[in-house]
């Protein structure tokens, strides 16, 4: 089998994505909002509010996305075992919104900033799969980059919305700094326990049920073609700095205010809104694979930027530009790319053990970047960086456009 095969021309049609798929794409709009509103100022707060060396913002950046590795498989495993995939990812959107109330009682203390940081992503590791599953199963094969691009183009309204939602708050706040935070953090909560309620009246559990086959008796991992996909998607992670590391350089090369800091965030997120559906529907046309590299292409550019010739704000639009490509172009589209060669039964699963693999190498990546940035130089660490997704880019397309 030729993972490419998966990859060929589609006519394009969007009559194929069901209410499901929107609906989803509301709660996710609505629960990123949330997260936004505390991701946005996060990482100004810890570095320069907690004093965090580089190398403690990298291992919390990592706990942040990588700690919850073993909960993301448990996600997908009970999601497919009971086959309630609505339900884990309810379980997973409530835990994230009662953590939001936690970072109220969390303070300046670390121990516990770090405890609750893990519960509101142990919940994101919870139902991401079962969430993309049922996206996978309320749309025909055909339409999955669509599908997918639609649902993150309207995750992306609420990633663009998030940050300016804090700026507000914190304005209207006129209040300490402390008290300023208190106030966004309560926001943030009341807005995540409202996506809930939509998940809950308006998501359907598979609304179109596909006919079974034959029980699956192979493990995933001994299908060649999962094991190539998930490699890829490790690899891929391990090369990735988070979002902080590169707001947080451009803050410092630039001496950014911090109250423009936020808009970092809110101008990526703006990108990949605009450009997500557009790119989704470009992979079933073109190949998925082609624009998933394309998209580690623009992170190339932007970690090379980062310490490059060109400065001021023509440096700021640039990178925020193809930091939005970059998840435009690689966030759903990887997701469509591996669903065809899940197997049904094991679906979620498989969504799953993929997000898994990036998160767990997203934790690497983090602490080793936090730790190249404080002992060598930040220059040094965005140019190995960038050394190294050109070396991951050569070896997925290797990976993922042989046979199998």
């Amino acid at each position: 089998m030729y993972l490419s095969t998966i990859d060929k021309p589609k006519t394009a049609n969007w009559k194929g994505l069901s209410g499901n798929v929107f609906a989803l794409g509301t709660v996710s709009l609505i629960t990123d909002v949330s997260s936004e509103m505390v991701a946005a100022i996060l990482p100004l707060y810890l570095v320069i509010g907690l004093q965090l060396s580089p190398a403690a913002y990298g291992l919390i950046d990592g706990v942040y996305t990588g700690a919850t590795t073993l909960l993301r498989l448990a996600g997908g495993y009970l999601a497919d075992r009971t086959n309630r995939r609505k339900a884990v990812a309810g379980f997973g959107y409530g835990i994230s919104a009662a953590a939001k109330l936690g970072l109220l009682a969390a303070g300046n203390s670390l121990t516990a900033l770090g405890f609750v940081i893990t519960a509101d992503r142990a919940g994101k590791g919870l139902r991401t799969a079962p969430r993309d599953a049922l996206i996978t199963l309320s749309t025909p094969s055909g339409d999955l980059g669509r599908a997918f691009g639609v649902h993150r183009a309207m995750d992306g309204i609420g990633a663009f919305a998030g940050p300016l939602v804090a700026m507000a708050v914190l304005a209207a706040s006129a209040q300490g700094a402390s008290q300023s935070f208190d106030a966004v953090f309560v926001v943030s909560f009341c807005i995540a326990a409202f996506g809930v309620l939509v998940l809950v009246l308006y998501v359907k559990d598979r609304p179109e049920p596909v006919q079974r086959k034959e029980p699956v008796k192979l493990a995933l991992l001994k299908d060649p073609a999962v094991r190539k996909i998930v490699l890829a998607a490790s690899l891929l992670g391990l090369v990735t700095i988070g979002d902080g590391f590169v707001y947080l350089l451009l803050q410092k090369r630039e001496g950014l205010a911090f109250g423009w800091f936020p808009l970092l965030a809110v101008g990526t997120s703006l990108v990949y809104l605009l450009l997500a559906a557009p790119l989704g529907a470009l992979a079933d046309r073109v190949g998925r694979l082609k624009v998933m590299l394309a998209g580690y292409g623009a992170l190339t550019a932007v970690y090379l930027l980062l310490h490059g010739p060109l400065g001021g704000w023509p440096l700021l639009v640039l990178v925020v530009l193809l930091y939005g490509v970059f998840y435009a172009a690689t966030d759903g589209v990887l997701m469509a790319l591996a669903a065809p060669v899940l197997p049904e039964r094991l679906r979620t699963t498989g969504i799953a053990l993929i997000q898994s693999g990036q998160a767990l190498a997203y934790l690497c990546s983090s602490v080793l970047f936090g730790l190249l940035w404080q002992f060598w130089s930040p220059e040094a660490a965005t140019r190995t960086a960038a050394v190294a997704v050109v070396l991951a880019l050569i070896t997925t397309a290797a990976l993922l456009g042989r046979r199998s």
